[in-house]
């Protein structure tokens, strides 16, 4: 017989909205050492492909089902799944990327969404709107959606109207290329936030403007901040990266299984743990978990 802690957990995997059967993972090209948006050094392209590699398995080690598609020379960010589509209570939000460089990224998108996937696919009809998948914070009961150099208000309009069952709230960004460059979900009601003046600030009007309340972690990296939670794992930085960080997770979030990996190269070019993976519940799967 289920103990009382294994029948909290099986309920936890059945109705959590951080519970997935599917990602979505695209392979890096030789285009992304030279040619990815932002790069700020120089990228070690073996070695980005090996920590991708790592990446994609520990998705599959907490019970994913991913889906790898082929690298794409003609776009060298496309190892950036996140930014070209958002999916929730499995209903899929084809997004238009706010660098010119990425919108053609979304056609093959719309195809394995659709066609692989079988998922219901909403397009933003209005021209104007940019918006980026890492501007789009879902707590699991609302959205926040940042306000920056890739999204604007038009996109936040778009991505409020296809999920209208859930609260949706702009938040002016700064800096930060995105929203999630900076916040993250770490477990159900945490927030995972930087330390800097801006990552702060940006916490402030979230909380300011939440439809419910959420606990913090406050971690001294910003970077390091970006975590992916699902399935009762949490995928952080490892202490290779930010050691003081990994200190914070090993010491407040023991309950969860952490799982550390290590990203320095694909962070050359501004990305991150949720930037690589595109995440997805597909209900009829879930009666197979434990």
């Amino acid at each position: 017989m289920l103990g009382r802690w294994a029948v909290q957990f099986r309920t936890f995997l059945t109705m959590s909205p951080f519970r997935y059967t599917h990602a979505v993972v695209c392979r890096i090209p030789d285009s992304f050492k030279n040619n990815a948006v932002g790069i700020s050094a120089s990228i070690d392209l073996a070695k980005a492909r090996k920590q991708h590699e790592v990446y994609v398995a520990t998705l599959r080690e907490i019970g994913l089902d991913v889906i790898e598609l082929p690298a794409d020379e003609n776009h060298p960010d496309c190892v950036f799944v996140e930014d070209v589509a958002v999916v929730c209570n499995g209903t899929a939000l084809l997004t238009k990327p706010g660098h010119p460089s990425r919108k053609n990224e979304v056609e093959y998108m719309r195809t394995i969404l659709k066609n692989e996937l079988e998922l219901p696919v909403i397009e933003i009809s209005d021209e104007t709107a940019t918006l980026d998948g890492g501007d789009v914070l879902f707590t699991g009961k609302e959205f926040f959606v940042g306000l920056s150099s890739r999204t604007n208000q038009s996109g936040a309009c778009a991505l409020a109207s296809a999920f209208p069952e859930f609260p949706c709230t702009p938040i002016r960004v700064g800096h930060h290329l995105h929203l999630k460059c900076c916040v993250t979900m770490a477990g159900p009601d945490v927030m995972c936030v930087g330390s800097s003046p801006e990552a702060k600030d940006i916490l402030k009007r979230i909380e300011r403007e939440a439809t419910f309340r959420y606990q913090t972690l406050t971690v001294p990296d910003d970077r390091a901040s970006n975590v992916v939670f699902a399935n009762g794992y949490l995928i952080h930085h490892s202490a290779e990266e930010f050691p003081a960080a990994a200190k914070v997770f090993e010491e407040k979030l023991s309950h969860w299984t952490l799982k550390p990996i290590t990203m320095t190269e694909i962070g050359k070019a501004q990305g991150d743990l949720t930037c690589c993976s595109i995440l997805i519940r597909k209900t009829r799967h879930l009666k197979n978990i434990m």
